[in-house]
């Protein structure tokens, strides 16, 4: 969530993207302000045009609201989108910009009691085989695949767009753990039949790219094989044709962290929290790079989330 501070609980939910928080790691309360600043946007169009830098007055903390500060906040593709108009769920408006980070609670109600001040928080409302087939590699979520992926033992496959530092990308990629690193273009050549006789099929895809190269990634499973959908940055539909879901029984299903976390409960998302603490603190899961902007310089930072090629993550910071 891209603002200095929010009120979060059963009367203000409004105000926040994130459903809810759990707890992180606790530090000293910072002193509760009455006034935040807040990216909001007004109407859908052009995050660069409609994004705004505001003032807001903060309600007084009652019943089983929690004032969190905010500390830091991503910019991913799913907020980009909610701004333009154009994803499957969006905000009433004016809303506050972004959907995850990292926040500090400042105050609390008197019936809260599962988090005090200073405890730091984030928003919780939020048959594999052997290898794991993967586009959009270079994104956040793609080089975790990766890490998560060796850290189960599975191998991977990963697509990415051709661009001039191909080779740097694919070292960088295999450093984390990647098993093959293939542009689309070559994913598309009929030489890859080849690349799959000396190796199992994978079982396996992930897809948030949508359009020829989803139609791809269907075409290399092996059958009886699931593409799961959690994105569509081409902004193309699926195609399957009817021959691979018939006779491949290839399966298809979506995935969206919204629903998930509606489905799941606090104490599940939780544990799902500390299996990845516990890979960070093995060593074996790090962060994509990123690059930290100060909350004022939003523009900056909106306008290099949408450039193309781009693997560093924009963090908006608010300290």
């Amino acid at each position: 969530m891209w603002g200095r501070g929010a009120l979060l609980g059963t009367r203000t939910r409004s105000l926040a993207w994130g459903r809810g928080w759990s707890a992180a790691a606790p530090c000293s309360a910072p002193a509760e302000p009455s006034r935040v600043r807040a990216l909001i946007y007004g109407h859908h169009g052009d995050p660069t045009k409609v994004v705004e830098l505001k003032n807001l007055e903060l309600a007084a903390v009652g019943g089983s609201d929690v004032h969190v500060k905010m500390l830091a906040a991503p910019i991913n593709p799913s907020d980009i989108n909610m701004i333009q108009g154009n994803y499957g769920l969006l905000p009433k408006l004016p809303a506050v910009g972004g959907n995850e980070g990292v926040g500090q609670v400042v105050a609390v109600g008197g019936s809260v009691t599962g988090v005090k001040p200073g405890d730091w928080v984030i928003p919780a409302n939020a048959g594999l085989g052997d290898w794991v087939i993967q586009n959009a590699s270079n994104s956040g979520v793609g080089q975790a695949v990766i890490q998560i992926a060796a850290a189960l033992g599975l191998r991977t496959i990963n697509v990415v767009r051709d661009r001039p530092d191909l080779q740097e990308l694919t070292d960088r990629l295999k450093s984390l753990g990647a098993e093959h690193v293939l542009t689309e273009e070559e994913l598309r050549k009929h030489e890859m039949k080849n690349f799959f006789k000396d190796m199992p099929q994978p079982r396996l895809a992930l897809n948030c790219v949508g359009g020829k190269s989803s139609t791809e990634l269907l075409r290399h499973l092996a059958p009886g094989g699931t593409m799961v959908t959690y994105g569509g940055m081409a902004k193309q539909p699926v195609i399957a044709s009817v021959s691979q879901l018939i006779f491949k029984d290839l399966k298809l299903r979506g995935f969206w962290l919204s629903q998930w976390k509606k489905d799941h409960s606090p104490a599940q998302f939780k544990e799902l929290i500390l299996t990845l603490c516990g890979l960070i603190g093995q060593g074996q899961l790090t962060a994509p790079a990123c690059s930290e902007v100060p909350l004022q310089d939003y523009e900056r930072a909106l306008e290099a989330s949408m450039q193309p090629f781009v693997s560093s993550k924009q963090i908006l910071t608010m300290c």
